[in-house]
């Protein structure tokens, strides 16, 4: 394996080693307001490899993309009062434009509900127009006192989904459609992290909603990271802004709704999930770069090389060719190595000679000698392998170091410890939350005991996931 330069290590500042890390993988810097963020053309291609890939799940899904304004204006806000109280410290106002103060203040977008919902009483007449499912890519703002690189920032990208149904039924299957098939499908089988997928208790659901579905992550220091939030509306917006539908029957009926969304706080939930000390390891279903051809030295080696690329691109591999053989092979593989590409393949004179190049295995280590002509077939393979070694780290690292306990101070001892903590909401209960609080622990979600996610927040038998978080 090569040789990687100093990272803070994560044993010693698990916060440091992050920010080290984004900086010398060269992912992101800070932008210049505070609590924004530049996002560097690896980071970025990160990113629009996670927007790909849920793109294909959300449209298949049904939605349907579309784009509405970021500004707001700011009684649409006050249309629903929980939302607005849930916002408002988060608020960016613009008060003035164009030099003059404008006569109503707007508000820069923090979440979408409000204004799609004056478009959706629009464009809802009957029952004949429903399901709408609508989903859109955007950057929204939320005034961030504490920023970290791509877990809080004050403007960040996202995805965001908002539905209206016929019945509360259709919007509660469609929410946990998006919860369980579309993210945790992604979360799980792309991302390579062993999400759990819960409810949220009362006290942490949307501003607005009657239920919010969470996927939860543990990262490498034992915290929790919420990844993506499915919320039911339940009719509250459709009452605000009138969103109603003319049913079969020829009655008016409120429609019923959902807002989903994730962002690029998966960013940094793939950082912390899989880096090391030796920098990022990528999983290979979501790297834009799968493999990067190397050649060591020498115009033959260069030539090789691009013909390999060429050669694996063609078999439907995401191949980056280094040829840059001006600069030191060593200063190239630990720079690949701190990105996580998940293979390099290397290639020199001798190498040539014997009809071999050199494969390096980011994920599990090690390297070995292969058959230049064999790694069309083994690539595929090796990639695979890779992936579930990803998925199999996380999901050991969430059970080792989750606790069964069954009082308040158990689960706040095994929080603070660096892990998890399972306890029975009977015993827990909002009282036992408002406790875990005042030691920033929260309850991350209530699950079953199967692990399912439950249909109310009191059923019997359901487990709080205790936590400290992100």
């Amino acid at each position: 394996m090569a040789k990687a330069p100093v990272l803070t290590p994560q044993a010693d500042d698990f916060p440091r080693w992050y920010q080290d890390l984004i900086n010398k993988a060269e992912l992101a810097d800070n932008g210049p307001v505070r609590g924004t963020m530049v996002i560097r053309p690896y980071g970025y291609g990160l990113w629009e490899r996670m927007q790909q890939e849920m793109d294909a799940r959300i449209k298949e899904a049904g939605a349907q993309n579309a784009y509405f304004p970021l500004f707001i204006p700011q009684s649409y806000l006050t249309r629903e009062a929980e939302h607005v109280e849930g916002f408002a410290p988060e608020l960016a106002v613009v008060t003035h434009g164009g030099g003059k103060e404008l006569e109503e203040p707007v508000v820069v977008r923090p979440t979408s509900e409000t204004i799609i919902n004056d478009y959706f009483s629009k464009w809802v007449q009957s029952y004949r127009d429903l399901p709408l499912l609508i989903n859109q890519w955007a950057n929204v703002v939320r005034w961030e006192m504490r920023p970290r690189v791509f877990l809080r920032t004050s403007e960040f990208l996202w995805q965001e989904g908002h539905t209206a149904h016929a019945t509360y039924e259709d919007a509660r299957d469609y929410a946990a459609h998006i919860h369980r098939n579309v993210y945790g499908d992604f979360m799980t089988n792309v991302l390579g992290i062993d999400v759990v997928l819960g409810r949220k208790t009362a006290k942490e659901r949307f501003a607005g909603a009657i239920n919010t579905l969470t996927l939860e992550g543990m990262m490498g220091d034992g915290k929790a990271l919420q990844m993506g939030t499915s919320h039911e509306l339940g009719t509250n917006f459709a009452k605000a802004f009138n969103t109603s539908y003319l049913s079969k029957e020829g009655q008016q009926e409120l429609v019923w709704q959902t807002s989903w969304g994730v962002s690029t706080r998966m960013v940094g939930g793939l950082i912390m999930s899989h880096g090391d000390d030796n920098g990022l390891r990528v999983p290979p279903r979501l790297a834009h770069v799968q493999v990067v051809v190397m050649a060591i030295k020498g115009d033959e080696a260069v030539a090789k090389v691009r013909e390999l690329g060429d050669r694996l691109k063609a078999a439907g591999i995401r191949v980056h060719v280094d040829d840059r053989v001006d600069t030191p092979f060593g200063r190239r593989a630990v720079d690949w190595e701190l990105k996580g590409v998940p293979v390099r393949v290397e290639i020199g004179p001798r190498d040539l000679e014997n009809g071999t190049a050199m494969l390096a295995r980011r994920i599990p280590g090690g390297k070995e000698p292969v058959q230049i002509e064999a790694l069309a077939d083994l690539l595929p393979k090796v990639l695979d392998e890779d992936q579930a070694q990803l998925l199999r780290e996380s999901r050991e690292r969430r059970e080792s170091r989750t606790t069964d306990v069954a009082t308040v101070e158990a689960a706040a001892e095994a929080a603070l410890a660096g892990g998890w903590a399972r306890i029975p909401w009977a015993v827990l209960g909002p009282e036992g939350e408002a406790k875990l609080a005042e030691q920033a622990v929260t309850v991350r979600c209530l699950v079953t005991e199967d692990g399912s996610v439950p249909d109310t927040d009191d059923a019997p038998g359901n487990l709080a996931i205790v936590a400290r978080s992100y």
